[in-house]
């Protein structure tokens, strides 16, 4: 992450699709690309989207850059509200104020050193991080500071789901994306869902991503 430059590479554990690209230069975050990770991380279950905090991209990169990951697995990240409640009826450690409904929060894998990471994570003091050493991922979010173990077995099956949406609009009028088309991002207060359409195929470096989480509060 040299001379302000940021590079991320994302993969996306339901799909296998992957995100590859600078995020951020020495102007500060690229609109074009955060609208791409947007959808890269949207809610895998309903296929919604919403405005991901800058500051847990800047996060997570950080992590990468300290313990030397070249690369991020990416299990969960936004979670809409609908979601978040089905996850909290049913789920193990899915909290029901979560940080992941405001698009602040990440649930990751790397390929080595995730115990270094959770300890290069926590040292930095930028929000909460969660270890789940049995499941194999952290979780990284811009909330409270805050650190907290998980050892609960089976988590990550939880995780790996398929979507179960068409792709078009819900009845709210709210646009899934699964699609062609060209993403428009509003700026609203989360956990609003952002109205929007998909990048075209011409700029879809990304796919899709995301699912659960948990998060003490």
């Amino acid at each position: 992450m040299a001379s302000g430059w940021f590079r991320l590479r994302l993969l996306d554990a339901h799909t296998g699709a992957a995100f590859d690209g600078i995020y951020r230069d020495a102007k500060g975050p690229i609109a074009q690309v955060m609208d791409e990770l947007c959808i890269f991380l949207r809610d895998q279950h309903s296929g919604r989207i919403t405005n991901i905090d800058i500051g847990v991209i800047d996060f997570l990169a950080s992590v990468m850059a300290a313990t030397g990951q070249t690369s991020a697995i990416v299990l969960s990240a936004f979670r809409s509200l609908e979601t978040n409640a089905m996850l909290a009826r049913t789920t193990f450690g899915v909290a029901e104020n979560s940080q992941h409904l405001y698009g602040r929060a990440l649930d990751v894998r790397f390929a080595a050193r995730l115990p270094d990471a959770v300890e290069a994570a926590r040292a930095m003091r930028r929000g909460g991080v969660g270890w789940y050493p049995n499941s194999g991922f952290i979780h990284l979010d811009t909330g409270p500071v805050r650190n907290w173990d998980l050892d609960e077995r089976g988590l990550q099956d939880l995780l790996i789901t398929r979507p179960s949406t068409p792709t078009g609009a819900t009845a709210k009028g709210e646009m899934l994306v699964n699609g062609p088309g060209t993403l428009i991002v509003g700026r609203g207060k989360p956990p609003v869902v952002l109205p929007g359409r998909v990048l075209s195929p011409g700029r879809q470096r990304v796919g899709l991503s995301h699912l659960l989480a948990k998060a003490p509060q």
